[in-house]
């Protein structure tokens, strides 16, 4: 799906995915919310974290990847 949402699906690929979510309402509702999310956070700017939770947040991934 990203990919076909980036522009870089081949284009029977394309048609292919195009046809199944004219049938298909549940994909259609997954591709369609997948889409506008990508939009959503595209266009927007970082939110800057404060020093402490950025903190904590590096730690408990690093915990997590151990």
């Amino acid at each position: 799906m990203s990919k076909y949402i980036d522009g870089e699906l081949e284009r029977e690929l394309c048609k292919a995915l195009e046809k199944h979510l004219k049938g298909c309402d549940r994909c259609r509702v997954v591709f369609d919310t997948t889409r506008k999310t990508i939009e959503v956070y595209r266009d927007s700017e970082p939110y800057p974290i404060p020093a402490e939770v950025h903190k904590r947040l590096h730690q408990a991934l690093l915990n997590r990847w151990k």
